[in-house]
């Protein structure tokens, strides 16, 4: 408490923070109430930092999906029609054991068709999809 010199009802020169306080703890629940719910998450895979060079047979041959302009698709640069493309991306996926498969989308296709290509080969069988990095030039 503030001490008034002579006058009973005279003004003092404290500030009521009991205000302040309050306004600060509702602020600091409701940004631990937000923050959680904010948070997104995406699975990533990433490499091992402590390679095992221990095998020396040939590197699995890996698949490229290539999405192009005009409903054209390629699989490893042999064209493929859309409507063919589930049956050749079944028959190619079939016979292997690790069924990963690159996408590569040409910046002139709509994220449509890409995502169109992705589904399709995930009900072909694929387990993990990989985007190529851009191409730099």
């Amino acid at each position: 408490m503030a001490m008034s010199g002579g006058s009973a009802g005279g003004l003092t020169n404290e500030i009521n923070v009991t205000p302040m306080i309050d306004v600060l703890l509702v602020l600091l629940i409701i940004f631990m109430m937000v923050i959680p719910m904010s948070r997104k998450a995406i699975d990533l895979q990433l490499p091992d930092p402590t390679p095992d060079n221990t095998n020396s047979g040939p590197p699995p041959s890996q698949i490229v999906l290539e999405v192009l302009p005009g409903n054209v698709f390629k699989v490893n640069s042999q064209p493929i029609a859309k409507n063919d493309l589930a049956r050749k991306l079944k028959e190619i996926y079939d016979p292997r054991p690790e069924k990963i498969i690159f996408v590569k989308g040409d910046p002139a296709v709509k994220y449509s068709d890409v995502i169109w290509a992705m589904d399709v080969a995930r009900g072909s069988g694929v387990k993990v999809i990989g985007m190529t990095p851009k191409d730099v030039k």
